[in-house]
């Protein structure tokens, strides 16, 4: 049995999901919801696109409201609303859209579970692989939150820090690529007709010709995932820059337990050899952001920048695929869901 999908928004993250997907005989995107009403605008989104390259094998318009190539064939659907959509066909919804839902109308969608590609603190449960996938019930556990990618790649390394050398306070600086909400030259922001994003005037600025100081909410997406993770231990902030894809996070650490800059890189590298999950990856190599555009493994250590002063202040580089890493780890999260879900077999 092949389990059928709804992919509900194929913008950077939706659009990766789905390249990962469908080529997997597990799974089946029957269908496609998008606000763009537009499907030879829909298909050729996903047939072309500049930072990953283009299909080989591309999707055409079929019987005017499906698009279809040599391995797929989705239906494309145009609803506000997913309570809207006849979901019979339907097992999971992975919802890639960033549209803050109303829980109780996802609670009573008819379907095994909802994903939800952003931190939501309405969800049944906030997941990220290599810190809390154990909590994950499918028999309690409906709607569930994939986190956001900059969590995503952060959490694994404080949980790993914590967990061996109790974290007293901390302080990260996220290095993120710019989005479709900024704007390319200066402009006025006013909001995001996409996605549920906090007014901010420097938005409004040129994505392309500066950095962009910026909140960030990925201490609060880590506190979601892990309480004892959050912004009474951990100050943040971000910073947005000119490039495609591949952030970066400074992580600054002060600890309880003592220890060595060579304790903490064996640490790393015991987890990276034994993990269950392709999460972490240490890289000693002189390499740049884009050396891990498409790089699976989301939480990458760059050791050349892991130190240790004073036997308790802990300084860390980790890169991370904020497109295609991510999406992979929404794929991995939603491969352990269906093995542990008896009610869908693969």
């Amino acid at each position: 049995m092949r389990i059928k999908i709804l992919l509900n928004g194929v913008g950077r993250i939706g659009k990766a999901i789905l390249k990962q997907i469908i080529n997997n005989k597990n799974f089946e995107i029957v269908a496609i919801n998008e606000i763009n009403p537009y499907i030879e605008n829909i298909v050729y989104s996903i047939n072309y696109d500049s930072t990953y390259g283009n299909l080989s094998d591309k999707f055409k318009i079929v019987n005017d409201s499906f698009i279809q190539n040599s391995n797929s064939k989705i239906k494309i659907l145009n609803h506000a609303n997913l309570a809207d959509i006849n979901l019979d066909n339907i097992d999971i919804i992975i919802d890639a859209s960033g549209k803050k839902e109303d829980k109780n109308i996802l609670k009573n969608l008819p379907i095994q579970a909802i994903f939800l590609t952003h931190p939501n603190a309405n969800a049944d449960i906030n997941i990220i692989l290599g810190a809390n996938e154990k909590d994950l019930d499918p028999n309690i556990h409906k709607i569930i939150s994939t986190s956001s990618c900059n969590a995503t790649a952060l959490l694994p390394a404080l949980k790993l820090i914590n967990d061996t050398k109790q974290i007293l306070c901390g302080d990260i600086v996220t290095i993120h690529p710019l989005l479709n909400h900024q704007r390319v030259l200066d402009g006025h922001f006013v909001g995001s007709a996409t996605r549920d994003v906090e007014c901010n005037f420097e938005f409004g600025r040129s994505s392309t010709q500066n950095i962009i100081p910026n909140k960030t909410t990925t201490i609060t997406a880590c506190s979601l995932v892990l309480k004892e993770i959050n912004s009474d231990l951990i100050s943040s902030s971000s910073l947005r820059v000119p490039t495609d894809t591949v952030g970066a996070i400074n992580v600054t650490l002060f600890t309880k337990e003592k220890c060595s800059k060579d304790e903490i890189i064996n640490l790393f590298n015991e987890y990276e050899k034994n993990q269950e999950f392709p999460i972490l990856l240490n890289n000693y190599e002189p390499l740049v952001s884009s050396d891990f555009k498409k790089e699976n493994k989301t939480t990458i250590i760059d050791h050349r920048y892991t130190d240790v002063k004073n036997n308790n202040m802990i300084k860390l580089l980790v890169w991370y695929d904020n497109e295609w890493g991510y999406a992979s780890k929404v794929v991995d999260i939603l491969k352990f869901y269906i093995n542990q879900n008896s009610k869908l077999s693969i």
